[in-house]
């Protein structure tokens, strides 16, 4: 992306993300002032990190006497009672949480429909449900979140035209290769393609030269489907609770002869893994008899604050996350807005994160159900997006060479019950046929982002006030516990503690 195109793009997704409610990094200077000691280079890495657990620990009110940033605009107030008025809704503090999140163009869409939430519906109450159809909007402003190749990415990416799109299609591979690596939307694309065409072969004896004659599309696809990646540059595999996906990739990295570290990593430590997997000390020994080098307690999130990391920094080639998910809570469903935050940031958090370890052109893969109401597809998509992580193709996970693993929730139930792999079977709300492999390549522009923006979590007033889940037939001090509890704990996971 040209300077002047990625500036304004950053501008309005800045711009953007403030109206949707999500905080305003320049309220925070001093998060580095509390203790935690973090070298300059890795600030941006865990700033977002850190900020979001000072929001939960102040909440409303902290020891200081500072108040936790709540003030909207008065256009957007009058937004927000105007739709709570109409929906006969005006103290409805669920409501007005979930549209003090909406970006003004969102109220304004929210205004002009005839949509109102239902308010006797016996399963959900109605800020749930007015929260899964604004998701359920979001979601088709953002690319498919099914199987897309790398042509199909490329013209949500570069807003091709559909006559465009079927000039890629008919390329050869090297010439499809020469013009996603060199066309950046704002030249002409005819030209482009003139050059590749000149472009003589690369003999150069690396898979990217395999078959340059080839029909592009399929021979490119053939890559993310097999595995071929960088055999020198390490790869990091985060969130493998049983740690069968890093062995797969590593058992697949030496098949291939590459020379390049298997960092395998799971955020819970070995005492609570040896509880659940009966199998862990075996696949460990297997993966260091691999020389992979395996870690645990480690958060995705805050990889620039572990010790384990350090010295890493731009050394990743290859980065996988299946299946991500910020730990079920129960009583209520991962779409509900009480617990839905923690899944977006979560992704926002992860590929700010990876900035600062993975090298330029280094490609992350995170694993995912396309119809998951936790982490939605389009939070993995825009997510990394936003932080210069090129989406390049979603490929199918049943078509993916590392599918077959030993799958698990990587919570509690592990103990007891598994997705089974072995039929390729999913996760009971989920349909394996729906689970794709989200991939991305970084293609960092030189320019310095802006601070992360994060999700606005819920106050303990906003807890305090829910009517679903665990709060439904809870009063008095029973649901000034249960909302203290819950608003603890998710100031625990944010501190990069697992709970569940």
């Amino acid at each position: 992306m040209a300077t002047d195109d990625f500036d304004a793009a950053l501008a309005e997704a800045e711009a953007e993300a403030e109206e949707l409610g999500l905080v305003d990094p320049a309220e925070e200077d001093d998060l580095f002032d509390d203790g935690v000691e973090v070298e300059e280079h890795l600030k941006d890495a865990v700033e977002g990190s850190l900020r979001l657990k000072r929001l939960l620990s102040r909440d409303e009110e902290d020891s200081t006497g500072k108040k936790r940033k709540t003030e909207i605009d008065p256009a957007t107030e009058k937004k927000i009672v105007a739709l709570m008025t109409k929906w006969m809704q005006p103290n409805d503090r669920m409501i007005r949480h979930v549209l003090e999140q909406c970006s003004g163009t969102e109220l304004d869409e929210l205004a002009g429909s005839k949509y109102v939430p239902e308010r006797s519906n016996v399963w959900k109450s109605a800020g749930e449900l007015l929260s899964t159809h604004l998701a359920q909007l979001r979601q088709t402003k953002s690319t498919t979140g099914y199987g897309t190749d790398h042509v199909a990415a490329a013209k949500f990416r570069w807003k091709l035209t559909p006559a465009q799109e079927q000039q890629l299609r008919k390329l050869s591979h090297k010439d499809l290769r020469y013009v996603l690596d060199n066309f950046t939307g704002t030249e002409s694309l005819d030209d482009v393609i003139s050059q590749a065409a000149a472009e003589p072969a690369d003999d150069a004896m690396i898979t990217q030269n395999a078959l340059p004659e080839d029909e592009g599309v399929a021979t490119m696809g053939r890559f993310s489907r097999l595995e071929l990646i960088d055999p020198i540059a390490d790869a990091a595999v985060f969130g493998d609770a049983n740690l069968t996906f890093a062995l797969r990739l590593a058992k697949h990295r030496k098949a291939l002869g590459h020379c390049g570290r298997v960092i395998a990593t799971t955020f819970e430590e070995l005492g609570t893994l040896r509880e659940r997997y009966k199998e862990i000390d075996d696949n460990i020994q297997v993966l260091e008899e691999h020389c992979a080098e395996v870690y645990h307690g480690v958060d995705c999130t805050r990889i620039a604050l572990d010790e384990k990391f350090k010295g890493m920094e731009g050394t990743l080639g290859a980065v996988y996350y299946n299946f991500p998910h910020s730990g079920a809570i129960q009583g209520f469903f991962d779409g509900h807005p009480i617990v839905n935050w923690r899944h977006e940031n979560l992704m926002r958090l992860f590929f700010r994160a990876l900035r600062t370890f993975v090298k330029e052109d280094g490609i992350v893969k995170v694993a995912s159900n396309a119809g998951a109401v936790g982490v939605r597809y389009y939070y993995i998509i825009n997510s990394a997006v936003e932080n210069e992580f090129e989406h390049v193709e979603t490929v199918p996970f049943l078509q993916w060479n590392l599918h077959r693993y030993g799958r698990s929730y990587g919570d509690k139930r592990d103990v007891y019950k598994r997705p089974d792999a072995k039929k390729n079977e999913s996760y009971n709300a989920q349909a394996a046929e729906r689970d794709m492999v989200y991939c991305f390549r970084y293609k960092p522009s030189g320019e310095t982002l802006g601070k992360q923006m994060v999700r606005l979590p819920p106050t303990l007033k906003t807890i305090m006030a829910c009517t679903d889940g665990p709060f439904k037939n809870l009063t008095g001090p029973g649901r000034q516990t249960l909302a203290e509890n819950l608003h603890k704990r998710f100031v625990t996971e944010i501190s990069g503690t697992h709970v569940g």
